[in-house]
């Protein structure tokens, strides 16, 4: 199978040219896509651009016709997913390859987001050492930082480029399932069934007994930090059919999502265990904070609030009792939209380790605002209610037990 190299090839053929060669000396078979809208292409592609904007519902024609070069870069994006999705589905993907600077980078890793975990992905991109989320998302995406422009073979982009190469040929020709012989890797512990679990620092003690729990029942948990991409990266999997089950404590990201925070994890959050039929259980935690930066980047319309200072690069900021009501309604309607066994969990003495009696984001009003709009608003889901805190033992096991339950029970 080949490794599809991904290129702006009136821009970048030269450079395309350069790792399509290193990667032929690898022994690596490869396929050039290009990706360019308007100049003419300076080598030879397997896959012309033609091909690529057919697949994204437009033509090079059209594209050139509109000299619109933001709508070629979107067209060009769209068309490179569905044409590497098309791809893989036919089992013809190695890996993907791409370089580039803002247009490249955005193209080529649209194409890499389209494609599931451990199917190998590199990009050598002028924007490798900045904000990367937009371009990684919630894939396993290696981004490699061009150091010089993509433009010319020099002492400096030979090198870098020889990397990408060099690193795609090792990604390829020593993959992790090809070398997962029983006893290594993730055959280590005989494939169990697969149990999702949100954890944030200020929930950890919660998931971390739950997770006990779990594995001494049988399963195997994936935790996802709830940092926004850790959410994101969990509704994938579920989506993708990979889990039997989900813990989901910590529902903070729809906290920075309703309010304006810096790690949401996007309107979807919460929706692909329903939608799968995935059993569920769900509960509130680190939903009294929103996340912000450094203090200077908290937004101005926020000065007065209740702020934390969890570390010299994060700010948390106390949710109001209104945002407390409206987020504990979307959590229960969430809920209510599931097609699965749905179980709510409420720890009614505090959801994370600052907000309880005497910590800095004990707020009671706030907490009963969020707990009863979960009661008026969860339709037929089934409600439990806990005289305990989020992060006692007692509340851990009972989730995770009613959790077991409905597994067994399906």
């Amino acid at each position: 199978m080949p490794v599809y190299l991904f290129a702006t090839l009136d821009t970048k053929g030269v450079e395309a040219g350069f790792v399509r060669d290193c990667l032929h000396e690898a022994g690596v078979e490869t396929r050039v896509v290009n990706t360019g809208g308007f100049g003419e292409p300076a080598i030879a592609a397997d896959v012309d651009a033609d091909i690529v904007f057919r697949a994204g519902g437009t033509s090079l024609a059209a594209v050139r016709e509109r000299k619109d070069r933001g709508e070629a870069v979107t067209a060009a994006a769209r068309g490179a997913a569905e044409f590497i999705r098309q791809e893989h589905a036919a089992g013809r993907v190695a890996g993907v390859l791409g370089l580039g600077g803002s247009a490249g980078t955005t193209i080529a890793t649209a194409a890499m987001r389209a494609l599931p975990l451990g199917v190998p992905k590199v990009m050598v991109s002028t924007l490798a050492s900045g904000q990367v989320r937009p371009y990684v998302g919630d894939k396993d995406v290696f981004m490699l930082n061009a150091v010089v422009d993509i433009s010319g073979i020099n002492r400096i982009s030979r090198l870098v480029l020889g990397q990408a190469a060099a690193a795609m040929a090792g990604l390829v020709k020593y993959s992790a399932t090809a070398t997962s012989a029983p006893g290594k890797g993730a055959e280590a512990k005989g494939d169990r069934p697969l149990i999702a679990a949100t954890m944030f620092g200020v929930t950890t003690p919660c998931v971390e007994r739950a997770r006990a729990v779990l594995e001494d029942a049988g399963y195997e948990v994936l935790v996802f930090h709830a940092t926004g991409t850790g959410g994101q990266a969990m509704e994938s999997l579920i989506a993708d059919g990979l889990i039997v089950g989900v813990l989901d404590i910590t529902t903070t990201e729809l906290a920075d999502e309703l309010v304006g925070g810096v790690l949401s994890a996007g309107p979807e959050r919460l929706t692909a265990a329903g939608k799968k039929g995935v059993p569920q259980v769900i509960s509130v935690g680190a939903t009294d904070m929103v996340n912000f930066g450094p203090p200077e980047t908290v937004p101005e319309t926020f000065r007065g609030r209740t702020f934390y200072h969890h570390n010299p690069t994060v700010t948390l900021m106390r949710t109001t009792t209104e945002e407390n009501r409206r987020l504990g309604e979307e959590i229960a309607r969430k809920a209510a939209a599931a097609t699965g066994p749905t179980v709510l969990v409420l720890p009614l003495k505090g959801v994370s380790a600052i907000d309880r009696e005497g910590q800095p984001f004990d707020a009671p009003e706030a907490r009963e605002a969020l707990f009863e709009a979960v009661r008026q608003h969860r339709a037929n889901v089934e409600l439990i209610e806990l005289d305990a805190h989020i992060n006692d033992a007692a509340f851990a096991e009972a989730a995770a037990q009613r959790l077991i339950e409905m597994l067994r029970s399906v």
